[in-house]
Order: C-alpha cells, then sequence, then structure tokens
C-alpha cells in the first residue's frame, strides 16, 4: 500500500476492525517512512452481475433502478427509506444467489414478492408498471391474485428459472 502522503511503498498495519456489518475490514496503517497514517478498508469484490432484457440486449446490473422503482411504487405510503434499501439489498442477494446472469422478469419478480409483504397498495402500483396494466380489469385480477396469496400465508420460495 502506497503512502498518500509520500507515496513510499512501505507501510504498516497499527489496527484492524470490522466495519460495515462484518463485510469490510478497517485498517489503520502508517508510513515507515514519513510516519504519515491513514485508513484503509478492504472488501469482496462482488463479480458484476448482468441483465437479460426481455428483447434480448445484456447491460450491467443496477441497484439503483430497484430502489427508483419501489421508491416511485411507495411514494406517499408509510414505507421508511431503510425498508426500501432492504429490499433492495435483499433482491439483490438473491440474484447474486441464482449466478450472474438473470433476466429481467427474474428481478421484476423478486421485487413483486417482497412489495407484497412490505406494501399492498405498492405492490399494485408496482404491478400495475411491471405488468402493463391496461384497464381496471387488470387491477381486479390482481387484487384476487393478492387475495389469495394473502391468504396461503408468505411468499413462495424464489423460483430458480423462469
Amino acid at each position: 500500500m502506497h503512502c498518500p502522503s509520500c507515496q513510499a511503498d512501505d507501510t504498516k498495519v497499527v489496527d484492524s476492525r470490522l466495519a460495515a456489518e462484518g463485510s469490510s475490514v478497517r485498517r489503520r496503517r502508517q508510513c515507515l517512512t514519513c510516519s504519515y497514517r491513514f485508513t484503509t478498508f478492504e472488501r469482496v469484490e462482488e463479480v458484476a452481475l448482468t441483465v437479460v432484457k426481455s428483447d434480448g440486449s445484456v447491460q450491467p446490473f443496477d441497484r439503483d433502478k430497484i430502489t427508483f422503482g419501489v421508491r416511485a411504487a411507495t411514494k406517499g405510503r408509510n414505507v421508511t427509506e431503510a425498508q426500501i434499501d432492504q429490499l433492495a439489498s435483499d433482491v439483490e442477494d438473491e440474484l447474486r444467489l441464482a449466478g450472474v446472469e438473470i433476466t429481467s422478469s427474474r428481478i421484476g419478480l423478486a421485487v413483486l414478492d417482497r412489495l407484497r409483504l412490505l406494501d399492498e397498495v405498492a405492490y399494485l402500483r408496482f404491478a400495475s408498471v411491471y405488468k402493463n396494466f391496461d384497464g381496471a380489469s387488470d387491477f381486479q385480477s390482481e387484487l384476487e391474485l393478492l387475495s389469495k396469496m394473502s391468504a396461503t400465508g408468505p411468499a413462495p420460495a424464489p423460483v430458480e428459472a423462469l
């Protein structure tokens, strides 16, 4: 590790601690040349996820798109930013377990599964955009499906391949 002050490459670790709930390591270092102290963080480098769109195009996964969509669906509802961030994290974690290439439909279904448990109105709002509702009958059908799912209990386990 090069010293940010004098660019010397001989530094020592003075202290190490877990950071970010154990997902990274915070290290205090000291330059052996100029005695400058600085902090570094060590994290696991995650493999980039790619999304296969319905038209066959491929693009990098962007978690911000999930939070943006969920934030729009929950606007005016009693849902906190922390809940939105947790939902996005849960979806991303599920997708990472599925592999490096995922379909956009799988992302949408994962979001819908979690929104149903978080807020039913937000679920319907998100579903209306995701499923491209054309009229009131689409809402009625989705409400009936939502009622059936609510009566049967928690969401089913994620589907492996869509």
